[in-house]
């Protein structure tokens, strides 16, 4: 790192001293530089005057503040310049040149402008790991403006979401958003090790288009290794059954018996003891085959309890199921198995319940230093800091 920020040197985690300079809006890069600012990175958020879109994604909202910011913006400081004042840009070019990091989401090409592109950001800061993240990439797709809505649709996601007979839909949540978050978090760890064996810094780049071909993994190979495209099949699985809801004595239960053990342990606990030796049954390629007439047995003996009689029977003996929660009961789930899913960042009237960091760390644990920050709440301090010379410029 080129000059530490104001507290940089005491955050804990693994990537402590690691400075971010974070240009990035909305969810796919506020979510990388969140997990990165979880890990200890400094993470200093560029926001415009008017604030990252997000602070107004309401409702819902926490005390006026919208729940969507909260929820990708913890561990961060912020200050808000306008690259098209000669001045803020200066200082958010004084912002890359001292940063390890680099990370946006503008349009392709959006930032060369403002020298802050990263061809014009490697020439003086030659070791900085500059991340861009678009819808389509940086050829023939630049143009296209990208939104997780129009790649699940673009990608085929959609086409696999939803009844057989009925419109394609889209996920629940902005999955690829989050997926290339994650994809940007991977490349900069991968070239943060090559610029710390070899001084280098390099350009990484991620599209949610690519990121959702990758993601849709069984699917894409169906296609690239078998030319066999596939459709919605509701919440069947079109290679494994039992693989989907089941319907019990009162709600439906995910049922995922993906193996011959498995499926001769449910058969057991429904006291179906000849089901597994049936030809039709025997193997998971049968079972696929033969699904329909499978599933009125399962169903059959699935009735006579509910599905938390059945959650605890059939996992007591290692079968994949479970029940279908709303949101609610899924964070239920995770504090009946000590996994902790709430945790608070920052103090007094500044804190706010967020969740916890997915990964776990015996050595180097991921903190929650700072609560999602307020639009230029740490400007002046930013401000001071970035027009001071750096300790060991003498040029």
């Amino acid at each position: 790192m080129n000059d530490a920020a104001p507290e940089a040197a005491t955050a804990p985690g693994p990537l402590s001293g690691v400075l971010v300079a974070d240009f990035s809006r909305v969810l796919a890069g506020p979510y990388a530089t969140m997990l990165l600012a979880d890990m200890g990175a400094e993470v200093i958020k560029v926001e415009g005057p008017q604030g990252d879109e997000t602070r107004t994604w309401m409702p819902p909202v926490r005390e006026e503040v919208s729940t969507y910011y909260l929820g990708v913006n913890r561990g961060k400081r912020s200050i808000a310049l306008d690259l098209r004042d000669g001045a803020d840009a200066a200082i958010a070019r004084e912002l890359a040149h001292r940063a390890d990091v680099v990370i946006e989401n503008f349009k392709p090409g959006g930032l060369a402008k403002y020298g802050l592109d990263f061809d014009s950001v490697n020439v003086v800061n030659p070791g900085a790991v500059y991340a861009s993240i678009s819808g389509f990439g940086s050829g023939e797709g630049s143009h296209v403006p990208g939104y997780d809505l129009m790649v699940q649709a673009i990608s085929g996601l959609m086409s696999l979401t939803g009844a057989p007979d009925g419109p394609p839909f889209r996920a629940g949540i902005s999955v690829f958003d989050v997926m290339a978050g994650n994809h940007a978090v991977i490349g900069i760890l991968a070239a943060l090790r090559h610029r710390d064996a070899t001084g280098e810094g390099q350009h990484v780049e991620v599209n949610l288009l690519s990121s959702a071909l990758t993601g849709l993994v069984n699917h894409s190979s169906a296609y690239a290794a078998g030319g066999v495209v596939p459709f919605r099949m509701g919440n069947a699985h079109p290679s494994v059954f039992p693989y989907e809801p089941l319907p019990t004595a009162d709600n439906d239960l995910i049922v995922a018996a993906a193996n011959d053990g498995q499926f001769r342990k449910l058969c057991e606990v429904l006291d179906l003891p000849d089901i597994p030796d049936d030809p039709r049954f025997a193997h998971n390629a049968d079972r696929t085959r033969n699904r329909e007439e499978l599933r009125p047995i399962l169903e059959r003996r699935l009735a006579t309890r509910g599905a938390a009689d059945w959650f605890e029977a059939l996992t007591k003996v290692g079968v994949p199921c479970g029940p279908i929660n709303t949101i609610d009961g899924g964070f239920a789930m995770a504090e009946r198995f000590g996994l902790d899913p709430i945790v608070e960042v920052g103090e007094g009237d500044r804190a706010v319940p967020t969740t916890r960091h997915p990964i776990r760390f015996s050595a180097t644990p991921a903190a929650y230093r700072l609560p999602p920050p307020e639009l230029d709440e740490h400007g002046a301090e930013l401000r001071a800091w970035l027009t001071t010379r750096p300790k060991g410029d003498h040029g």
